[in-house]
């Protein structure tokens, strides 16, 4: 990323009922909004029982993606971040959708755990308050998901994703748009199955304020605006006034409701009756309501990568202390794996400090199955990192740092990198030889001093050039490396020495 920060960048939300994109200008750590767009795409209802995203939603989603491609067109990859939520996360026909989404839109798209997107949404609200030291419960119902955040100002202290929201439950208990007293309660009932979980550690810890965010509860609130009500807030008694309109309404179609947005109708009953459930489940008498969420946490996160503030970077960091790994072995190993990747990043096609980011992450982790075990640590690590909540990883960003640490030892785990979608592949490889190379030339962790290694690509292969005598004067080194080269003979890479 170039010194100069972007003049202006984009957020783009692809939820289960929305798409979302907002544009803004920046100055310096702050930003302002220039323009909004959204489409009722409706991602999550397209999910079949084979989850599988049908075609129709397919398509709906990708006239939308071109419109944002427009609108976005010129902006530089790091001005722009895009994430998808619920329904990309548990759709088996993800990988191809992002194939085509992102060649659709012309930025890559980063589907995010639901721990992510809480942390996200709370990062969006929290800078809309005051900044108080009040412990504040912030809640968003999305369309396949609801996030339940515990913060002080712009730390989140606890966060939980739960697999309900308004465009599944809609489908679920109001499918055929028959609406009945019956059937309402039964929605709330599962609502509160899944709240469950939470509710006992939620209200032992307690809050001092609530504040609801995203569509459902934002609707809920221009519903009671339009009424002269919700001035400060959604109230208990407000929400049960809605919840007695929807249920004399009878039918999705006949909720003629002030304030109420025609395209948000299909799932407003099943977002009215999550939202039921949370004040009865949480005790909950009051709920502000923000203008705030994940976009504009997006838009935040954003800002603080261009500013060398990454979360990812504290994570790492983070993940280095509770592991207790080797600090000193894992800076050695650092250094030369990002001096080799410096010396080969044109021809190998590795540029970008995404790479160099990505292999100074795995340098720093590569030891961290060391905490479980020392035989095969390096599948364990691998396993970690895959399911470790990391703060601002995408999914697919974890799979590869997983996927480098895999491989740093022993056999190449082609068949494991093939899992990875096809066009990261090469990408990881490379990457992941570079860390091999690191890894055995520090294997005497030793503070030695390593002395320079020269590596170039000629025709296809690896050459490693080392000062005149070094190699006679390390035959363990010498013997390391004719065995990793045999391993990279198997991944089609011919290594040589000298």
């Amino acid at each position: 990323m170039s010194n100069a920060s972007p003049a202006t960048i984009a957020a783009i939300d692809l939820g289960s009922n929305s798409f979302h994109m907002i544009v803004a200008h920046t100055a310096g750590d702050h930003f302002r909004i220039v323009d909004r767009m959204r489409s009722a795409v409706r991602l999550g209802a397209g999910l079949g029982a084979d989850h599988q995203i049908d075609p129709a939603a397919v398509e709906r989603a990708m006239a939308c993606l071109a419109q944002f491609g427009e609108r976005l067109r010129g902006l530089p990859p790091e001005a722009v971040r895009v994430v998808g939520t619920n329904t990309l996360r548990h759709a088996r026909n993800t990988a191809g959708f992002l194939a085509r989404a992102e060649a659709t839109l012309g930025h890559r798209i980063d589907v995010i755990t639901g721990h992510e997107e809480a942390r996200l949404i709370y990062l969006g609200v929290s800078h809309g308050l005051d900044d108080d030291a009040d412990v504040r419960l912030v809640v968003d119902i999305g369309g396949g998901s609801s996030e339940f955040i515990l913060g002080r100002r712009f730390d989140p202290l606890y966060m939980e994703s739960l697999h309900m929201g308004c465009v599944s439950h809609s489908a679920r208990y109001f499918g055929d748009g028959q609406i009945s007293a019956s059937r309402f309660k039964a929605a709330e009932l599962a609502a509160r199955q899944e709240l469950e979980p939470i509710e006992t550690s939620y209200r032992r810890i307690g809050w001092q304020s609530v504040i609801g965010a995203s569509g459902t509860i934002m609707s809920v609130g221009d519903v009671l605006r339009q009424q002269g009500g919700g001035l400060d807030g959604i109230t208990s008694a407000e929400l049960e006034r809605v919840k007695q309109q929807v249920l004399a309404a009878g039918h999705v179609d006949k909720l003629n409701m002030p304030g109420l947005a025609e395209e948000r109708r299909a799932v407003f009953v099943g977002g009215v009756a999550i939202l039921c459930a949370i004040f009865d489940a949480l005790g909950i008498s009051r709920m502000r309501v923000s203008d705030s969420a994940i976009r504009e946490g997006l838009l935040y996160d954003l800002l603080g990568r261009i500013h060398q503030e990454d979360v990812r970077e504290r994570a790492v960091g983070e993940l280095a202390v509770r592991y207790h790994i080797d600090r000193a072995q894992a800076l050695r190993v650092e250094n030369t794996a990002v001096e080799l990747l410096r010396q080969v990043a044109q021809p190998w096609g590795l540029t970008g400090e995404d790479n160099e980011r990505l292999l100074r992450w795995a340098s720093l982790l590569h030891e961290i199955g060391l905490s479980v075990t020392h035989s095969q640590y390096h599948k364990h690590g691998a396993y970690l990192l895959s399911y470790l909540d990391m703060p601002g990883f995408a999914t697919g960003e974890q799979q590869r740092l997983a996927a480098l640490v895999r491989g740093h030892r022993r056999k190449v785990p082609l068949a494991e990198w093939q899992r990875l979608p096809v066009a990261q592949q090469p990408r990881v490889l490379r990457l992941g030889v570079l860390l091999r190379l690191a890894c055995l030339l520090h294997r005497r962790r030793s503070e030695e001093a390593q002395g320079p290694v020269e590596v170039s690509v000629e025709n296809g292969t690896l050459k490693l050039r080392f000062a005149f005598g070094w190699l006679d004067a390390h035959a363990l080194t010498r013997a390391d490396l004719e065995q990793e080269a045999v391993y990279l003979k198997a991944a089609n890479i011919k290594l040589k020495f000298k």
